[in-house]
């Protein structure tokens, strides 16, 4: 028989240990273990078989394309420039979310592979085939995505006000100047580069998703260009207008159809946003390596 004071030790014992667990579960990687987690995981985004690259590049596309889908149809009923963008800041990360915790393979955020390109653990051919793969694939996901919100009825919501709002949204984006959308490009990626950094300290899906949520509801707050998403909203305000049921009311809502092109797409709004993209997500990860990463000479 134990004693009171055993069955006491014993349940202080039980606690501890169900408290260091905790704090084990709980614990975030440091700056330089998450640098060194993502060169490692480079790797293999490298060596992966160009046709699992494409698929999971297409599930990107499509995800963040969702999150246009979501925060788009939240806000297009609302006056208030303001609102409209908090509103879609607060959806729009639901993309990212899911692409990150599906293990997907986003254009944007594979722009940190420069660093395991940089430690020499990646060829830099490796590194140009996953971002030429993988921003293909974004490109067919997240068109498709388009193509049957704008033909299959999504767009129908608020008596087409939903089309309308689409075909606004896309006719911006490809009014642009060009260094303007280059420059928006450049300060979305680094946003969005810093939220996959930030989502991969957690080891928790909740830390994750958090990690993820400020920085992009904070871009799309700006008022920032992320070209996967530009591949959703632009494909998918051109095919608005092309659809005969939404014609004549963008028509009447007074929006630049001249712009409603994929020549404009391609040219002043994909191209600049793309490169400033790069640009960001580059400066990010050179940052990272430049003070987290550990050298290879270091670790012979």
């Amino acid at each position: 028989m134990m004693t009171q004071r055993q069955r006491l030790s014993r349940e202080m014992i039980c606690l501890s240990l169900i408290f260091t667990r905790r704090r084990a579960t709980m614990s975030i990687f440091t700056p330089t273990e998450i640098t060194d987690n993502y060169m490692k995981a480079s790797v293999g985004k490298a060596a992966s078989p160009a046709w699992r690259l494409f698929v999971l590049a297409v599930a990107a596309g499509l995800f963040i394309g969702l999150g246009g889908v979501t925060s788009s149809t939240a806000a297009h009923a609302l006056d208030n420039a303001g609102m409209v963008r908090l509103v879609s800041g607060l959806i729009f990360p639901v993309g990212l979310m899911m692409v990150i915790l599906m293990g997907t393979e986003l254009f944007t955020g594979n722009a940190l592979m420069i660093t395991a390109a940089l430690d020499g653990r990646i060829t830099w051919e490796r590194l140009f085939r996953n971002w030429a793969i993988v921003f293909a694939g974004n490109l067919v996901g997240a068109v498709l995505l388009a193509a049957c919100m704008a033909f299959f009825g999504q767009l129908n919501i608020g008596g087409g006000d939903l089309a309308v709002y689409t075909a606004k949204v896309a006719a911006a984006k490809n009014g642009l100047p060009w260094m303007n959308a280059f420059v928006l490009g450049i300060f979305c990626n680094l946003m969005v580069c810093i939220a996959v950094y930030q989502a991969n300290t957690a080891q928790d899906t909740a830390g994750r998703i958090l990690g993820i949520f400020f920085p992009i509801m904070g871009f799309v707050l700006a008022g920032f260009e992320h070209c996967v998403a530009d591949m959703y909203y632009v494909p998918a305000g051109i095919f608005a207008y092309m659809n005969p049921a939404y014609t004549g009311m963008i028509d009447a809502a007074g929006i630049n159809v001249a712009l409603l092109n994929f020549g404009d797409f391609i040219f002043a709004n994909l191209i600049p946003v793309t490169l400033g993209n790069i640009v960001g997500g580059v400066a990010v990860g050179l940052v990272m390596y430049a003070c987290h990463g550990t050298k290879r000479d270091s670790r012979k």
